[in-house]
């Protein structure tokens, strides 16, 4: 890949009672791009988490999402990058975003953590280097910060969901542009897009 990502992280919950939550979107994406590759995602306990590997525009690229809960999140990722010899800068984490829109995906590098936990302990695991890709996935906000624990482990409305769906299956795509053409390509495009 141009910008060699070697690790691309869906940041979720374990467990039946949390797949559909807001909080898994990262799940869902890697669940998506496993399915475009026709892969299978497998648990590996020793990387506390699901992994698959896929080739991109013939790069070969590492997919995990961690079976450790939101807030220990660094842990699967630390374990699976020191194996491989992954290097920060090599990762792309997809996570849930409070400050987009459902139906809107943006990609970005670095920057704090915005007071998400999974992104939190994976900063603090990697020596606390922020360096890492993100794409973040908007699920829109509650209106108030007393109400985002809630929102963030509910279930998005129908309408809602279909515009996450519709966002996911456009950053899916722009993995491919990513590889081949580079991270401003993707961006470009992916920025761009608005499910209705």
């Amino acid at each position: 890949m141009s910008n060699d990502i070697r690790l691309i992280v869906g940041l979720a919950n374990p467990g039946q009672e949390y797949s559909r939550t807001r909080h898994n979107a990262g799940a869902w994406f890697i669940n998506e791009l496993a399915k475009w590759h026709n892969t299978q995602l497998r648990e590996e306990a020793k990387y506390f988490g699901y992994t698959a590997r896929i080739n991109v525009a013939g790069q070969d690229v590492r997919l995990l999402v961690p079976t450790t809960f939101m807030n220990l999140s660094g842990k699967s990722v630390a374990a699976i990058a020191k194996f491989y010899q992954i290097d920060v800068t090599e990762i792309l984490v997809v996570h849930d975003e409070l400050d987009l829109p459902p139906g809107v995906a943006k990609f970005k590098q670095g920057g704090s953590h915005g007071g998400h936990n999974g992104l939190k302990d994976i900063i603090s695991r990697m020596a606390n280097s922020k360096e890492f890709f993100r794409l973040r996935i908007g699920i829109g906000h509650p209106g108030s910060k007393e109400k985002v624990t809630g929102y963030v482990l509910g279930k998005a409305q129908k309408i809602e969901q279909e515009q996450m769906d519709a966002a996911i299956d456009e950053a899916v795509r722009c993995i491919d542009i990513l590889a081949k053409d580079g991270m401003v390509k993707a961006m470009s495009r992916l920025h761009t897009f608005k499910a209705q």
